[in-house]
């Protein structure tokens, strides 16, 4: 039986529209948090051999050392992870001494990131992301080029790019409220995280458009939307399956792979969910409305 998905556009559009706006409010108020990949500063990571003490245990014991805010996160279930200034080695072992005290530990890394490090590392994140947006543009552009009716090669590109901005700002939204009330920050991985979701989204949508072009060559509906439907449903089993054995992985990495690729797989989970409703629900209908409103159909 075939789904109907252009009929009821304007469910997935309303959808749509509240969790983008919901995104736009928290970044707009709450902002996001980066981490010292992009601020500069000091990282500890330490793993009690007993019980891990409360944060504000933790907080009280390095009260005295003149570290300004910092962050403290669990990490497994005895770990513990200090984001705090960039610090000197003598603050660093007084951080160790203090810790100590609350039990025995076994300090795990000690890393160190300054300002300019941080300041280049944030111009060359916004270039790269531009750029690769640009790319995809392009790429879709000249792969569709021989497609003049009813929808030309560059609409099919804007289109992505508008199912690609609603795949990073919805996970991209979820980190700013998960940064203001768990201290969850925008580090290096995340940022290679949001990339690989733009490049296994726009898969997907060009996998729904290229099937939308072969039935229009083979003349496969009796008009554009019929069109949509049918490659829609076409793929769908193939885009669900993949999304499927992906995130499956994962999940795995999320609940058993640590903290270092805990938020990493957490950004890719929430974009590949995005990313699979947008490339079904919201590419190839948005076309057809934006043709219907040109007067192309």
């Amino acid at each position: 039986m075939k789904f109907q998905f252009v009929k009821y556009s304007k469910v997935y559009f309303v959808f749509s529209g509240i969790l983008v706006l919901a995104s736009l409010f928290f970044l707009l108020y709450f902002g996001l948090k980066p981490g010292i990949d992009f601020t500069g500063g000091s990282i500890l990571e330490v793993e009690y051999g007993e019980s891990r003490p409360a944060n504000q245990e933790i907080r009280d014991a390095l009260a005295g050392l003149g570290l300004g805010e910092f962050s403290v996160q669990p990490a497994d279930e005895k770990g513990l992870i200090l984001r705090m200034k960039e610090i000197q080695e003598e603050t660093h072992q007084g951080v160790i001494a203090k810790l100590t005290e609350l039990g025995p530990l076994e300090e795990l890394r000690f890393e160190s990131i300054g300002p300019v490090i941080g300041q280049e590392l944030r111009e060359k994140t916004g270039i790269v992301i531009i750029l690769s947006l640009v790319a995809i543009l392009l790429y879709i552009a000249a792969a569709f080029r021989k497609l003049s009716w009813p929808a030309r090669s560059w609409q099919y590109g804007f289109v992505s790019l508008v199912a690609l901005l609603h795949d990073a700002l919805i996970p991209i939204g979820i980190f700013s409220m998960l940064g203001r009330f768990y201290e969850i920050q925008i580090t290096i991985p995340v940022i290679v995280a949001i990339l690989t979701v733009l490049g296994y989204s726009i898969n997907n949508t060009v996998v729904v458009f290229d099937r939308i072009r072969e039935n229009l060559l083979r003349k496969a509906g009796k008009d554009y939307k019929e069109t949509v439907d049918l490659s829609i449903n076409q793929t769908l089993a193939r885009s669900i399956n993949t999304s499927l054995t992906t995130l499956f992985v994962l999940l795995a990495i999320f609940f058993l792979g640590g903290e270092t690729l805990k938020y990493f797989s957490l950004m890719l989970i929430l974009g590949i969910v995005a990313g699979t409703y947008s490339s079904l629900f919201l590419a190839g209908p948005l076309l057809v409305a934006w043709l219907g409103l040109t007067k192309r159909l």
